[in-house]
Protein backbone atom coordinates (compact mmCIF):
# COMPACT_ATOMS: atom_id res chain seq x y z
CA UNK A 1 0.00 0.00 0.00
CA UNK A 2 1.47 3.32 -1.08
CA UNK A 3 1.56 6.54 0.89
CA UNK A 4 -1.41 7.96 -1.01
CA UNK A 5 -3.45 4.83 -0.33
CA UNK A 6 -2.62 4.97 3.37
CA UNK A 7 -3.47 8.65 3.56
CA UNK A 8 -6.84 7.93 1.95
CA UNK A 9 -7.58 5.15 4.44
CA UNK A 10 -6.57 7.31 7.40
CA UNK A 11 -8.72 10.20 6.22
CA UNK A 12 -11.80 8.00 5.66
CA UNK A 13 -11.71 6.27 9.03
CA UNK A 14 -10.98 9.52 10.83
CA UNK A 15 -14.23 10.92 9.47
CA UNK A 16 -16.18 7.80 10.48
CA UNK A 17 -14.63 8.02 13.94
CA UNK A 18 -16.25 11.43 14.39
CA UNK A 19 -19.53 9.64 14.97
CA UNK A 20 -17.98 7.38 17.59
CA UNK A 21 -16.41 10.32 19.39
CA UNK A 22 -19.73 12.15 19.48
CA UNK A 23 -21.45 9.13 21.06
CA UNK A 24 -18.67 8.33 23.52
CA UNK A 25 -20.66 9.59 26.51
CA UNK A 26 -23.84 8.07 28.01
CA UNK A 27 -25.53 11.45 28.50
CA UNK A 28 -25.17 12.33 24.82
CA UNK A 29 -26.79 9.01 23.91
CA UNK A 30 -29.64 9.87 26.30
CA UNK A 31 -30.06 13.23 24.58
CA UNK A 32 -30.38 11.47 21.22
CA UNK A 33 -33.05 9.22 22.71
CA UNK A 34 -34.97 12.28 23.89
CA UNK A 35 -34.61 14.04 20.54
CA UNK A 36 -36.08 10.97 18.81
CA UNK A 37 -39.36 12.15 20.39
CA UNK A 38 -39.15 15.49 18.57
CA UNK A 39 -37.44 18.90 18.74
CA UNK A 40 -36.77 20.29 22.21
CA UNK A 41 -35.20 23.35 23.74
CA UNK A 42 -32.06 23.20 25.85
CA UNK A 43 -34.22 23.87 28.91
CA UNK A 44 -36.53 20.94 28.12
CA UNK A 45 -33.62 18.59 27.50
CA UNK A 46 -31.87 19.66 30.69
CA UNK A 47 -35.03 19.09 32.72
CA UNK A 48 -35.84 15.71 31.19
CA UNK A 49 -32.28 14.41 31.48
CA UNK A 50 -31.73 15.82 35.01
CA UNK A 51 -28.63 17.68 33.86
CA UNK A 52 -27.59 21.26 34.41
CA UNK A 53 -28.11 23.73 31.59
CA UNK A 54 -24.35 24.06 31.20
CA UNK A 55 -23.71 20.33 30.86
CA UNK A 56 -26.65 19.91 28.51
CA UNK A 57 -25.42 22.73 26.27
CA UNK A 58 -21.90 21.28 26.15
CA UNK A 59 -23.13 17.83 25.15
CA UNK A 60 -25.48 19.28 22.55
CA UNK A 61 -22.66 21.34 21.09
CA UNK A 62 -20.60 18.19 20.58
CA UNK A 63 -23.53 16.46 18.91
CA UNK A 64 -24.02 19.51 16.73
CA UNK A 65 -20.34 19.64 15.73
CA UNK A 66 -20.60 16.00 14.67
CA UNK A 67 -23.64 16.94 12.51
CA UNK A 68 -25.92 14.50 14.36
CA UNK A 69 -28.20 17.31 15.54
CA UNK A 70 -28.97 20.81 14.40
CA UNK A 71 -30.05 23.90 16.27
CA UNK A 72 -32.38 26.77 15.52
CA UNK A 73 -32.76 29.94 17.55
CA UNK A 74 -36.34 30.81 18.47
CA UNK A 75 -36.37 34.20 20.13
CA UNK A 76 -34.48 33.89 23.40
CA UNK A 77 -34.06 30.11 23.33
CA UNK A 78 -32.53 27.46 21.07
CA UNK A 79 -34.41 24.41 19.76
CA UNK A 80 -32.44 21.24 18.94
CA UNK A 81 -33.59 18.45 16.66
CA UNK A 82 -32.06 15.37 15.08
CA UNK A 83 -30.36 15.94 11.76
CA UNK A 84 -32.76 13.38 10.28
CA UNK A 85 -34.27 9.98 11.05
CA UNK A 86 -30.96 8.28 10.29
CA UNK A 87 -29.66 9.61 13.60
CA UNK A 88 -32.53 7.95 15.45
CA UNK A 89 -31.76 4.72 13.59
CA UNK A 90 -28.15 5.05 14.76
CA UNK A 91 -29.32 5.28 18.37
CA UNK A 92 -31.59 2.25 17.86
CA UNK A 93 -28.73 0.24 16.36
CA UNK A 94 -26.47 1.02 19.33
CA UNK A 95 -29.24 -0.07 21.67
CA UNK A 96 -29.84 -3.31 19.76
CA UNK A 97 -26.14 -4.22 19.69
CA UNK A 98 -25.76 -3.49 23.41
CA UNK A 99 -28.80 -5.61 24.26
CA UNK A 100 -27.47 -8.48 22.16
CA UNK A 101 -23.95 -8.58 23.60
CA UNK A 102 -24.20 -7.24 27.15
CA UNK A 103 -25.95 -9.46 29.66
CA UNK A 104 -25.49 -6.67 32.20
CA UNK A 105 -27.87 -4.45 30.25
CA UNK A 106 -30.53 -7.15 30.11
CA UNK A 107 -30.15 -7.84 33.84
CA UNK A 108 -30.40 -4.14 34.78
CA UNK A 109 -33.51 -3.69 32.64
CA UNK A 110 -35.27 -6.82 33.91
CA UNK A 111 -34.52 -5.94 37.54
CA UNK A 112 -35.95 -2.44 37.16
CA UNK A 113 -39.15 -3.53 35.43
CA UNK A 114 -39.66 -6.36 37.90
CA UNK A 115 -39.28 -4.01 40.85
CA UNK A 116 -41.92 -1.71 39.39
CA UNK A 117 -44.37 -4.51 38.56
CA UNK A 118 -43.91 -3.88 34.84
CA UNK A 119 -41.98 -6.96 33.73
CA UNK A 120 -44.95 -8.13 31.65
CA UNK A 121 -45.05 -6.28 28.36
CA UNK A 122 -46.33 -6.40 24.80
CA UNK A 123 -44.39 -5.62 21.66
CA UNK A 124 -46.10 -3.54 19.00
CA UNK A 125 -46.92 -6.43 16.66
CA UNK A 126 -48.57 -8.42 19.47
CA UNK A 127 -50.47 -5.35 20.59
CA UNK A 128 -51.81 -4.81 17.07
CA UNK A 129 -52.80 -8.47 16.72
CA UNK A 130 -54.70 -8.45 20.02
CA UNK A 131 -56.05 -4.89 20.01
CA UNK A 132 -59.50 -5.63 18.56
CA UNK A 133 -60.06 -8.82 20.52
CA UNK A 134 -58.78 -7.56 23.88
CA UNK A 135 -60.15 -3.99 23.67
CA UNK A 136 -57.05 -2.37 25.09
CA UNK A 137 -56.84 1.28 26.10
CA UNK A 138 -53.53 2.63 24.83
CA UNK A 139 -52.13 5.24 27.19
CA UNK A 140 -49.31 7.66 26.34
CA UNK A 141 -47.73 8.83 29.61
CA UNK A 142 -45.06 11.12 28.18
CA UNK A 143 -45.20 14.89 28.68
CA UNK A 144 -47.82 16.57 26.50
CA UNK A 145 -45.25 18.29 24.26
CA UNK A 146 -43.88 14.90 23.23
CA UNK A 147 -47.36 13.53 22.60
CA UNK A 148 -48.15 16.50 20.37
CA UNK A 149 -44.92 15.97 18.41
CA UNK A 150 -45.83 12.35 17.67
CA UNK A 151 -47.90 9.48 19.09
CA UNK A 152 -49.66 6.26 18.19
CA UNK A 153 -53.05 6.98 16.56
CA UNK A 154 -55.87 6.68 19.05
CA UNK A 155 -53.64 6.80 22.12
CA UNK A 156 -54.97 8.71 25.12
CA UNK A 157 -52.55 11.30 26.49
CA UNK A 158 -52.24 11.47 30.28
CA UNK A 159 -48.74 12.50 31.39
CA UNK A 160 -47.47 10.46 34.32
CA UNK A 161 -47.48 13.43 36.70
CA UNK A 162 -51.21 13.95 36.00
CA UNK A 163 -52.23 10.30 36.10
CA UNK A 164 -53.36 10.11 39.72
CA UNK A 165 -55.72 13.05 39.17
CA UNK A 166 -57.20 11.68 35.93
CA UNK A 167 -57.82 8.05 36.82
CA UNK A 168 -61.55 8.56 36.34
CA UNK A 169 -60.93 8.90 32.59
CA UNK A 170 -59.75 5.27 32.42
CA UNK A 171 -62.23 2.34 32.32
CA UNK A 172 -61.61 -0.31 34.96
CA UNK A 173 -63.05 -3.11 32.85
CA UNK A 174 -60.38 -2.87 30.12
CA UNK A 175 -56.64 -3.48 30.07
CA UNK A 176 -54.56 -0.32 30.07
CA UNK A 177 -51.43 -0.53 27.91
CA UNK A 178 -49.01 2.25 28.81
CA UNK A 179 -46.19 3.38 26.58
CA UNK A 180 -43.60 6.14 26.61
CA UNK A 181 -40.37 6.97 24.78
CA UNK A 182 -38.85 3.55 24.27
CA UNK A 183 -37.60 0.43 26.04
CA UNK A 184 -35.56 2.30 28.67
CA UNK A 185 -38.11 4.99 29.43
CA UNK A 186 -39.11 4.91 33.11
CA UNK A 187 -42.48 6.66 32.72
CA UNK A 188 -44.50 3.63 31.58
CA UNK A 189 -43.23 1.30 34.34
CA UNK A 190 -44.18 3.87 36.98
CA UNK A 191 -47.59 4.32 35.35
CA UNK A 192 -48.19 0.56 35.33
CA UNK A 193 -47.21 0.33 38.98
CA UNK A 194 -49.58 3.14 39.95
CA UNK A 195 -52.47 1.73 37.93
CA UNK A 196 -52.05 -1.76 39.36
CA UNK A 197 -52.04 -0.32 42.88
CA UNK A 198 -55.36 1.37 42.06
CA UNK A 199 -56.91 -1.88 40.90
CA UNK A 200 -56.46 -1.54 37.14
CA UNK A 201 -55.24 -4.28 34.84
CA UNK A 202 -52.19 -2.60 33.33
CA UNK A 203 -49.19 -3.66 31.28
CA UNK A 204 -46.62 -1.71 29.33
CA UNK A 205 -45.87 -1.56 25.65
CA UNK A 206 -42.19 -2.43 25.24
CA UNK A 207 -41.89 -0.29 22.12
CA UNK A 208 -42.07 3.48 22.01
CA UNK A 209 -41.66 6.46 19.75
CA UNK A 210 -37.88 6.17 19.43
CA UNK A 211 -38.26 2.56 18.22
CA UNK A 212 -41.05 3.41 15.78
CA UNK A 213 -39.15 6.35 14.33
CA UNK A 214 -35.90 4.42 13.99
CA UNK A 215 -37.60 1.51 12.24
CA UNK A 216 -39.75 3.63 9.96
CA UNK A 217 -43.01 2.39 11.52
CA UNK A 218 -45.75 4.88 10.64
CA UNK A 219 -47.37 6.77 13.50
CA UNK A 220 -48.99 10.19 13.87
CA UNK A 221 -46.17 12.68 13.65
CA UNK A 222 -46.30 16.45 13.42
CA UNK A 223 -44.02 17.99 10.83
CA UNK A 224 -40.93 19.30 12.59
CA UNK A 225 -40.94 22.26 10.21
CA UNK A 226 -44.01 23.58 12.01
CA UNK A 227 -42.42 23.46 15.46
Amino acid sequence: MGDADRAFKNAVYEQIARVGKALAHPRRIELLDLLCQGPMSVEQLANKSSMSMGSTSQHLQQLKESLLVRAERRGTYVVYRLRDDLTCSLFHTLQTVAEHYYAELRAITEAFFSEHQALESLDLSTFQERADKDAFVLLDVRPSDEYEAGHWPGALSIPLNHLIDRLAELPQDRTIVAYCRGPYCILAPHAVELLQQKGYRAIRLADGVSSWRAQGIPYFRRSEDTI
